[in-house]
């Protein structure tokens, strides 16, 4: 019972890591450059469009989808390693 409950703490302790990680791309992409470097970003374009205005209203939602995306893949990945897949 001991071993069982270890396993599960470390599968929670493996899942917030990859929270933590994920989350913080999406708050570097959506805050970081969509708020405080949009007028550095602003000097690229990408697409006609400038970069800093980009990430505010397109590449954070982008990011966000793709985020998804990973960590479905990497919860997965980690539900088979821990045998909590279904």
């Amino acid at each position: 019972m001991s071993n069982n409950k270890e396993q599960m703490k470390k599968y929670w302790k493996q899942n917030l890591k990859y929270l933590a990680i994920l989350l913080s791309i999406w708050f570097l992409v959506s805050y970081v450059f969509g708020i405080l470097l949009v007028e550095q970003l602003n000097t690229i374009k990408l697409g006609g469009f400038k970069l800093g205005f980009w990430f505010a209203q397109q590449g954070s939602l982008y990011v966000f989808v793709v985020l998804i995306f990973v960590y479905m893949k990497l919860m997965n990945k980690l539900d088979k390693k821990y045998g909590v897949d279904e």
